[in-house]
């Protein structure tokens, strides 16, 4: 019986390429829900509208005016698949109802243990984790780095759009 390998997608951004494992096994609800928006070429001309340079970069829901793209139902969190949000870790964005992310996504920067699943109430159950850059990290550092302010409504926003050109499934 051979091994079933995680699905892995390129992330060609505006200032370089990056490369996600995504853990089907452990977040098999995420990485379907991710992939599926992958397919349908959902994030090619968004761009990453909160970047924060000791905690996350977040992507996946806004074009480079900020507006929001329309996006599908929201999925279960599976924050309690025992994967933590260190560093180069994705993980679901969502709003403070638990079960509430659809598109958008972050890589953490650093290790963010604090957004771990820590118990069932809301306040406790944290962020899913469903993959982890395993090439290009340092265009993740380098998008971390970039110079943010508000825009729109919205703080620690890229000053230059940093688009993600297009998001596709490796064979």
């Amino acid at each position: 019986m051979t091994e079933e390998k995680n699905p892995r997608v390129l992330m060609e951004t505006s200032m370089g390429n990056v490369t996600i494992e995504l853990f089907k096994d452990k977040a098999p609800i995420s990485v379907r829900n991710f992939l599926s928006y992958v397919k349908e070429g959902f994030y090619d001309g968004l761009v990453f509208h909160r970047v924060i340079k000791e905690f996350m970069i977040q992507g996946g829901g806004m074009d480079a005016s900020m507006q929001p793209k329309k996006t599908k139902f929201a999925i279960k969190n599976e924050a309690a698949n025992g994967l933590s949000n260190s560093r180069g870790t994705l993980a679901m964005a969502r709003t403070a109802v638990v079960d509430s992310a659809t598109s958008q996504f972050f890589i953490n920067v650093v290790d963010n243990a604090f957004l771990d699943y820590r118990g069932k109430t809301p306040e406790l159950f944290g962020y899913a984790v469903f993959g982890q850059v395993v090439e290009g990290m340092e265009t993740v550092d380098a998008i971390r780095q970039v110079k943010t302010g508000s825009r729109m409504g919205h703080s620690d926003v890229p000053v230059e759009p940093v688009v993600i050109n297009s998001l596709r499934i490796i064979e």
